[in-house]
Parts: structure tokens; sequence; C-alpha cells
């Protein structure tokens, strides 16, 4: 077969704690071991922007969360004379709905593919299975690990038999040894050890086998369980040490303290090897039965150790015949009769560790490596298309659209412990006008969007952003009045009893989205609160922008509660209040709900959009498309930009549209809905207006200057006739902001079609 020079493996990478990035690292260095003339280069996926202190192994990095570090890794493969790429895939490493910013570079690069996927769903979502379709457009092969895998691959996606390749996880070639040989060396001697290694998450199943161990114990008094690992990365950040130490007082109230040892490490794979050498019995009590590959069983069994495993997928497949025991998900009393029946039966337990060894002996890495070499030769000699260019140069019309970075010093310098400050001078916060309700709510919404479109600001620094503008929330809100108030001076005091209905509508629009989309659960129970409290008031409002605002705040709640009875009935209400409103103003030559066109006027028509949809209610569903068409329409200068309405006046039928001042809050709410309309309908005329509108920001408006400044990260505040304002106040800022966070969202979202029964 043709002769391979050069491979790029692509995936998570050590030093990152995660069984992607230990494999990716033992798949890599296994095959430079095994073919020293071919080069093996690494793209390793950043998950912080930090990055790692990798080897020098790693030629480029890639930023999980940026489409754009695909689309360069995908320019430098190309210009690297790279033969093969080996893709690790798994849904949760790469960015993107369902890691669908993997997509952008493998339809770039210019070489065969070959995909390892360490998950196989039977069930996927739309965003799932649309990433597997593409993934199988665009590799050349597919490995997988089990057969299983190959099984579904076939039943559920449709993948042709002839281009997937079974081949083993990898394990490391260690000898058949005594595991008394190792005990000394971590003080276990004379006793019968049981392990379980890898990241700690719960959904690992060791309490079960902390529940069986005073069972054990009785008639086997030495047995100890070790757990080797830390606990996983993702978790200790949201949860900290808390399921371990759930662990730690079951086995104290277990009596078994004295069983059970827990070395709190990520181990290296030297180590490693001398944990399982000095295990008797390995025990994986998964919960998770679609589990198709387990790294940790593979190096157990592959070193010839005696097995107790729950029956997941790829243990089902491992241990047949007579590999291992298997036993119920979530049974403590099996697991201690396994045990039991190996330590009761020396025999058995030997002929089980025997047949693993020898069958771990077509697993181990170089026998990996070499099969693997087979897929990437059979993946250049199957190419039916011949080499394309290192770079094919993209013109304005196919080349990807392009967005500007995400700086945000300018929100950090415009946010104090106590919240965002409302106005600036220039790029400098203004004290003394305070802080508002309005524009802690869009900041609180914008670090609800941050983690879907970067990993260059760091977790920590969203969630304490987030915290500090919810906090300003809550004491925004009366417990008396069951409102919000809007106005505080920089002295902390509230300047008002109540605030106005917007006001209140767009802090329940926050809370709202944090209830459908934040993942931690401090603040989604806050949230939760100021939802339930501030909610029944709105009934009684009669500003249409504030029966808006709450349709959104209501849309997004529904995601996580779509059962909630009242707030359905208050959205058909809200909904209703609208349509009616719509068609008691609109005519032929002005399609819209009140006599004047005032404010962040596509909120209205956004509200009734996603409403109508999600309530397949087709009259209100077309009413917002209609009032959203004539908006962008009447929104539309001559020379083709957009030119929002302006405040200085604004718009009364039968008069005259006022043209300035406008104000980034206009660009950013007519983004936002047609970037929904978009979505919903996948008519291409609602991407080309969110584009113009964002543009608007850059540049393309009645002025020809940019309102966003690259230098502070801020907007500025209105586009004046002769002018643009050079405040950077916190509405215009966070109206770039969150205008960039939806385009980047909807620029890289995988085109998915629409449910049939919804409305469209």
């Amino acid at each position: 077969m043709t002769t391979i020079n050069r491979v790029a493996f692509l995936g998570d990478y050590m030093p990152r704690q995660c069984g992607i990035a230990t494999f990716t690292a033992d798949i890599c260095e296994a095959v430079a071991a095994e073919y020293p003339n071919c080069e093996c280069i690494v793209g390793a996926v950043n998950d912080r922007p930090e990055g790692y202190d990798y080897s020098t192994r790693i030629r480029f990095e890639i930023d999980e969360k940026e489409i754009d570090s695909y689309r360069r890794a995908a320019d430098f493969l190309n210009i690297n004379n790279v033969e093969v790429v080996s893709v690790q895939h798994e849904f949760g490493i790469y960015g993107g709905p369902a890691g669908s910013h993997l997509l952008a570079l493998l339809r770039d690069v210019h070489m065969p593919v070959v995909t390892t996927l360490h998950t196989v769903l039977r069930e996927p979502n739309e965003s799932q299975r649309f990433v597997m379709e593409q993934l199988d457009a665009l590799s050349n092969r597919f490995i997988v690990m089990a057969e299983h895998g190959r099984g579904l691959l076939k039943e559920v996606y449709g993948v042709s038999p002839e281009k997937i390749d079974l081949i083993p996880h990898g394990v490391p070639d260690v000898q058949f040894i005594d595991p008394t040989f190792h005990k000394d060396q971590f003080g276990v001697e004379g006793k019968t050890v049981l392990l379980t290694f890898g990241l700690l998450s719960p959904n690992k199943g060791i309490e079960y086998v902390i529940e069986a161990l005073p069972a054990i114990l009785k008639e086997h008094p030495n047995v100890v369980y070790i757990v080797l690992g830390a606990t996983h990365p993702n978790l200790l950040l949201r949860e900290g040490e808390s399921y371990r130490l759930k662990l730690e007082r079951l086995a104290e109230d277990r009596g078994v303290t004295g069983n059970v040892i827990f070395y709190n490490r990520f181990v290296p794979l030297e180590e490693l090897t001398d944990f399982i050498g000095a295990a008797d019995i390995y025990v994986t009590p998964y919960l998770n039965e679609a589990q198709i590959t387990s790294g940790t069983l593979a190096y157990a069994f592959g070193a010839g150790k005696a097995v107790i495993s729950t029956p997941y997928l790829y243990a089902q497949e491992l241990l047949a015949q007579e590999g291992g025991i298997l036993v119920p998900f979530r049974d403590s009393n099996a697991i201690a009769e396994g045990v039991a029946r190996f330590l009761s039966d020396p025999a058995l337990m030997a002929g089980m560790r025997k047949r693993a060894w020898k069958l771990g002996r077509e697993m181990i890495w170089p026998v990996v490596a070499a099969r693997y070499m087979e897929s990437f030769q059979r993946a250049r000699a199957r190419l039916t298309v011949p080499p394309r260019k290192a770079f094919a140069v993209r013109t304005l019309e196919n080349r990807p659209y392009e967005l500007p970075p995400l700086k945000l010093d300018h929100l950090f310098r415009m946010t104090d412990n106590t919240g965002i400050f409302q106005h600036a001078i220039f790029n400098v916060p203004n004290y003394r006008e305070g802080y508002c309700t309005d524009d802690n709510a869009r900041a609180f919404i914008l670090t609800l969007l941050l983690p879907e479109m970067t990993s260059r600001v760091a977790q920590r620094d969203v969630e304490q952003l987030a915290s500090t503008y919810l906090s300003f929330l809550w004491d925004a809100f009366d417990q008396e009045t069951k409102r919000f108030r809007n106005f505080m001076s920089h002295s902390r005091e509230w300047l008002e009893k109540v605030g106005s209905e917007d006001s209140h509508a767009r802090a329940l629009w926050a809370v709202g989205m944090a209830l459908g989309r934040s993942r931690n659960d401090g603040h989604r129970n806050l949230c939760a609160l100021l939802f339930q409290r501030g909610l029944p008031v709105v009934e009684q409002f009669t500003s249409p922008r504030a029966w808006a605002f709450v349709l959104l705040a209501m849309q997004e709640y529904l995601r996580s509660f779509s059962g909630d009875r009242m707030v359905n009935q208050l959205r058909d209400l809200l909904a209703t209040r609208l349509l009616e409103l719509f068609q008691a103003n609109s005519s032929k030559e002005w399609q819209w709900f009140e006599p004047v066109a005032t404010y962040d006027n596509a909120k209205l028509s956004h509200a009734m959009i996603l409403s109508g949809h999600w309530t397949s209610r087709g009259e209100v569903f077309q009413a917002g498309l209609k009032s959203l068409r004539w908006l962008v329409e009447t929104q539309r200068a001559k020379a083709g930009h957009f030119a929002p309405i302006g405040c200085n006046g604004f718009w009364k039928r039968g008069g005259k549209r006022t043209r300035f001042d406008q104000q980034p809050v206009e660009a950013y709410a007519t983004i936002s809905a047609c970037l929904e309309a978009f979505a919903l309908t996948h008519d291409e005329y609602w991407k080309r207006a969110s584009r113009r509108c964002f543009e608007w920001f850059l540049g393309r408006n009645d002025l020809g200057e940019s309102l966003y400044d690259s230098s502070t990260g801020g907007c500025r505040d209105a586009l004046h006739q002769d002018r643009v304002s050079q405040n950077q106040g916190a509405e215009s800022s966070l109206a770039f902001y969150l205008s960039l966070a939806e385009m980047t969202q909807a620029e890289t979202a995988p085109d998915l079609k629409i449910p049939s029964h919804k409305v469209g």
C-alpha cells in the first residue's frame, strides 16, 4: 500500500484531563513509534483561554468555541502536506450545536479524513443526527471500537459497511504477573484489592460498590477498594468535590472507611500501570447502558484482571465468552455476589484473568497502531477525486461570513461589584448616572450566551459577571409590590418605588433565559424565585413591548418547563393581545402594531414569531413575519444599508419617519428577530437582513462610520445626523455584544430541517 509520511491527529490532548485527551496522545505516540518515518503531528482542542502546557507534538491549537479557529486549522493542515487527518470524535469536545464547528474544518481540508467515533448514539437528537450525517459525507473512513458501534452506524445512520473499520481500544503491553508484586508500594500488601479508576463523576456508579462492601467484608475482611482518579474537571468547575464527599460520607455511614482508599489524582501511564497491576479485581459499575467504549475497562482487561462490570454495551462485548462477570445496573448485592464468586473460586478467577490477558495481546498499542495505519492507507487508496490545491482562493461570495472577534474589555470596565454602569463619558464609566435594571438584565443575558460562542473568556470570569448582574436584579425586585425598580444611584439607593413595565419585563426576560439555559443551579434557583414572583403582575400590564419581552421570557422558561399550565395560558393571552393590536392598527401601507413606531420595535415581531411557531398559531406567526418584513424594508436606505427609525421623534402613522438619532438597540432587536425568522423558515432573506443590520455597527450606515470601537471593545451610543456619539454606554455596548453573540451562534449553527409539526 501507499506509504504515508505525515498524519495529523485531531482532538483533546494531554495534559488536558479527559479520556479523549489520553486516547489521542496514546494512539499518536503508538503510530509514531511503529512508523518512525511517518511524522505525527497533533491539533489540540482547547476548552480554556490559556490552553495547556503541551508537548512539542502539538503543532496547532483550536479554540473549542471559535469557528474561525477550525478554518485556520484547516489552512494549516493544507499547507503542511498532511496526508491523512485522524479525527477523534465525541459530541462534547467541539464547539457549536452537537460539535458542528468541526464540520467547518473537515469541509476545508484537502486530504482524506479518518474519524474515530468514541460515541455512537442509538437515539440522536436532530443536531446530533445532522452532524453524524455530515461526518459520513466528509469522512473517508470510520473507526469504531466495538461491534455494537458498527451495527449502530449501519442501522441508525445508514453508513456503508465498507467504510467502517473495527479496531479495539488500545492498551499498554504489560506482563501477566501476580498482583502481590505491586501491592507493597501502595501499602496494601496482604490485602485483596478491588480497583476502579478514571475521572470521577456520578455516572460511574461508585456508590454501588461502596454499598456492596459490608456484605463483601463479612466473608473477606481483607478486601480494600481503591478509587483512583481526579474529579472530572467540568464537574469540579460546576460542583466542586461534592460527589467525592458524598462517597466518603457513604463509606462512613456504612462503616467501611478503613477499607476504601481515594487517590484524588490524574496519574501518568507508568503509575496507572502499577495501580492496575496491584488490583485483584477490577470493577466498572457504570450506569450508562449505551456506552460503547471504555478505555479504563480496556486497560484492565488487557492487563489480565478479573473484571466485574455492569452490562453497558462495551462491557457486554468485551467480556463475552467468560471474559468477566456482568452484574445488573445499580445492584450492590449483585456486585457483592460477583466479588464473592471470584474470591471463593481462585481457579475461576485465574482462568478469566488468563483469557483476558491473551485476548488483550490483540489490543496492545503496537497492534492497534498497525491497524490504524491500514485504515489510513485504505482511505488514501480509495480517493475518487484528485487532491485539491493547498489554498483555494475564497471570493467574497463563497467565503464564510466574517465577524469581528469578541473583546469584552469595555464590559469589565463598565462593571463594578454592584452591577454595570448605565452610562459612560467616552469610554469611561459615568458614576454620576448610576445603574439601571434594564442594562443589568441585558448584561445577565449576555453571560448566558458567552459560553456558547467563545472559550477565550474564562468560565470563572463569566460566572462572576453573571452573579453580579443577577444579584442586582434580585435587589431590584421589591418583595412587597412584586415589581422591579429600575434606577439606582452610585451610592446604591433606589431612585423610585416602581420601575417601568418595560424594565420589569426585561428583567423577567433575563431570568427566563437563565431558567432555559443556565447550568448554574444557584442562579437557576434564584431566577425561579424572581420569575414566579414577578410574572403574575404582568397580566395587568398595558405596554406592548413589555408583553413582547415577557413572551420571550416565557419561551425561554418553557424550554425547561413546557408543562407549566399557568405560563402557557399567559403566553396565549399576551400573544392574543399583540395579535389584536396588529389587526386593529395595520393596513397595506402600515403593517404595524401601533399608530407609532418607537423603540425596540422588532421585539414585537420577534415575540409573535416565536409564540406563533411554538403554539402552532399560524395567524400569530404570520403577523410576526409580516410586521418584521415591513419593518426591515422601511428601515432600508436607498443605498441598501440599514437605517433604523430615529429616537428623535420616532415615526407616526401618516407622518415622516425620523431618521436620527439612530440607536444600537434598534439594530440588535432587528438582528435578533431576523435570526429567529431565518431559523424557523430557512428563508435566506432573513439571513441577509440580519447581516445588513449587523454591518450598521461596523460602518455600513448613513454616515459610513463605525459605531463599534475595536480598540476598547465598546460601542458608541448613537448615530446623529452629523456625527457619531463618542460615549460608549452600557445599552449600546450590550446591544453590540448581544448582536455579535447571536450572529456567531447563527452563522455556526448546522442547517437543520424544521420539525414538520410546527407552523411555518
